[in-house]
């Protein structure tokens, strides 16, 4: 797999003026960073606001070695989602199938498809005995929406947040046995969720970006450039951001609402974190600091740091999803 470079803000529009750019402009303007609320997403899953849909196939797939693969698509605030839905053979356990959310970390979304990322990831927790859905967040590829990124703006944690519950619904699944896993910024997407929704049951991010705000603004040196594909307009909504509500040093008491770090002791369950000492995306400050914050917690499952290893954990790919995939047997 390629590097999936600097998740700064993840996401990617088409450059020329269009009625898609025009549509894009219009989503931008509606953004604020309060949206981030953390303790906003919890009232909104509290009443019942994430609660998905039923999986909807829309194409099926070759199979795995003892599982079933499906492209699905969900809805997420009105918006169609697709997704990779792979699904265990034989008889499910007492109760249903384990489940993973699978988030992914930046990819372009124009050129994201779903089936070409992150396969032999998933295939490790699939072939273990998991269901598995990994979303395409919207606007990525053929989901429906805009791709606005997923630090400014709260539309792929929605998306997330629907994504389990659609899988709640499923009457394949476990519902009292779901967990993340989330790379990069899937990481970062992953610890809010499970912040916002307790019935979480265990999370392991993989090179996550996983620092508060103060860190993301004023820690995040990195190696690899932000990619060029990320318009200048979605950049500009942490500038917009700072200027109406001010630095996180300046104004903590809004930046910490916003953070998924500011709510770590309401977690239902353990992480697992991984990182590479190489990853030219994301500083391994960001692992250590959450790694120390969850410790005296008692939310730290385990903290795995591989020298020399790079964004994608490439040099230590087996070892690592073997850990992750005993993992959640362990607390699934």
């Amino acid at each position: 797999m390629i590097s999936l470079r600097f998740a700064f803000l993840a996401v990617c529009l088409s450059a020329p003026l269009s009625p898609a750019s025009a549509q894009s402009a219009a989503a931008l303007a509606r953004v604020d960073a309060a949206q981030m609320s953390i303790l906003a997403a919890r009232q909104t899953f509290q009443k019942g606001g994430y609660s998905g849909s039923a999986l909807t196939v829309r194409q099926v797939l070759a199979a795995g070695s003892n599982y079933t693969r499906q492209v699905v698509s969900y809805q997420s605030e009105g918006l169609r989602i697709n997704a990779l839905l792979t699904v265990p053979r034989g008889t499910p356990p007492k109760g249903g199938w384990p489940a993973i959310v699978f988030n992914h970390g930046y990819v372009p979304p124009n050129v994201y498809r779903t089936t070409e990322r992150y396969v032999a990831y998933q295939d490790a927790f699939a072939r273990a005995g998991f269901v598995t859905l990994k979303s395409d967040y919207r606007g990525h590829g053929s989901s429906q929406g805009e791709a606005l990124g997923g630090y400014y703006a709260p539309g792929y944690t929605t998306d997330v947040m629907n994504a389990l519950g659609s899988l709640k619904r499923d009457p394949r699944v476990n519902v009292a046995r779901i967990g993340m896993w989330g790379h990069s910024m899937g990481g970062f997407l992953s610890l809010r969720a499970m912040t916002i929704d307790p019935s979480v049951k265990a999370g392991v991010i993989w090179a996550g970006v996983v620092g508060d705000y103060d860190q993301l603004m004023n820690s995040w040196t990195r190696r690899a450039p932000v990619p060029a594909s990320i318009p200048s307009a979605v950049l500009n909504l942490r500038k917009r951001a700072v200027e109406k509500y001010g630095t996180p040093r300046d104004n903590p008491a809004f930046w910490n609402k916003l953070s998924a770090n500011s709510y770590l002791r309401d977690l239902g369950g353990p992480v697992q974190l991984h990182i590479g000492t190489n990853d030219e995306d994301v500083p391994v400050a960001f692992h250590t600091a959450l790694a120390q914050s969850l410790r005296p917690l008692g939310k730290l499952g385990s903290s795995y740091v591989y020298p020399g290893d790079n964004h994608n954990l490439s040099g230590n790919l087996r070892v690592a999803l073997n850990r992750s995939v005993q993992f959640f047997k362990d607390n699934l």
